[in-house]
């Protein structure tokens, strides 16, 4: 007896004995239209939408900003397109434009915002007639040197030549021609260290009008040996370059004696012959 059909299956053989399947499904996405999400979900998402872009600006900002700082200042400081191309030199008439300009010591083409202006500065105020000099930018290529120049209080003959110095004994400039106006200093090495050039001109400052009229020439021979040539072949005989304004009164008082030889060592007793 041959056993029935089996119960239970579903599937049987067909042609050629391959097993028949079940129908396939197959899926699709359909976008949804605009109607099928509900308003308040839309409202929600563009809040959501707006807060998200307010939250990033300021950082887009301030990326914009630094992108744009970073280049400006690579355009500033690393190339050649706002560098030197100019030293404009004011108030210079001592020392020439072009000792002004080798003192600078900048080359061109050297980005203008990296020049350091203080060294500038200094190493112009290394020159002798210059008293102070200040280094500026004028955009976009040119650096202003505006220097002071010393004014000369005295002069002191070295040789056949004549050394200028100035208030504070610095000697800066040796002429070959006495200047006129200028009181004549015999001193042995004229400098700002040099204790009898400032003695000397200590006592210049104490003269009152009257002495510098009549006044040849101040000679320090040492400190205590300080004295005064004047017109007429007179001599003052000063002393040290203490109590100045003293000494420079009883001087002047008798300048109408006629007298070769006035001692004021010690202006509280005179002596005169």
């Amino acid at each position: 007896m041959s056993p029935g059909p089996a119960r239970g299956r579903t599937s049987a053989a067909g042609d050629g004995g391959a097993p028949r399947r079940g129908p396939v499904r197959r899926w699709q996405l359909v976008r949804a239209g605009s109607d099928a999400v509900p308003p308040s979900t839309r409202r929600f998402m563009a809040r959501a939408r707006q807060r998200r872009m307010r939250a990033a600006l300021p950082w887009a900002v301030a990326a914009g900003v630094l992108a744009l700082v970073g280049l400006v200042a690579w355009t500033v400081l690393g190339t050649g397109l706002f560098g030197v191309r100019e030293v404009r030199v004011e108030g210079a008439t001592l020392v020439t434009p072009v000792q002004v300009r080798d003192a600078v010591g900048v080359a061109d083409g050297v980005p203008l915002a990296r020049v350091d202006l203080a060294v500038a500065a200094r190493r112009v105020g290394e020159l002798a007639p210059v008293e102070r000099a200040t280094v500026s930018r004028d955009w976009p290529g040119a650096l202003v040197v505006r220097v002071t120049e010393r004014t000369p209080v005295a002069v002191v003959p070295q040789g056949e030549a004549f050394t200028l110095v100035d208030r504070s004994g610095v000697a800066f400039q040796t002429v070959a021609r006495r200047p006129a106006g200028l009181p004549l200093v015999k001193v042995a090495r004229p400098s700002a260290g040099d204790p009898d050039t400032r003695a000397a001109l200590e006592v210049l400052v104490a003269l009152t009008p009257q002495l510098r009229a009549e006044l040849v020439d101040v000679t320090v021979e040492g400190l205590a040996r300080i004295s005064l040539r004047l017109r007429g072949d007179r001599t003052v005989v000063w002393g040290d370059a203490t109590r100045g304004t003293d000494k420079a009164r009883v001087a002047t008082a008798l300048l109408g004696e006629k007298t070769d030889r006035i001692d004021v060592s010690a202006p509280d007793v005179v002596t005169f012959r």
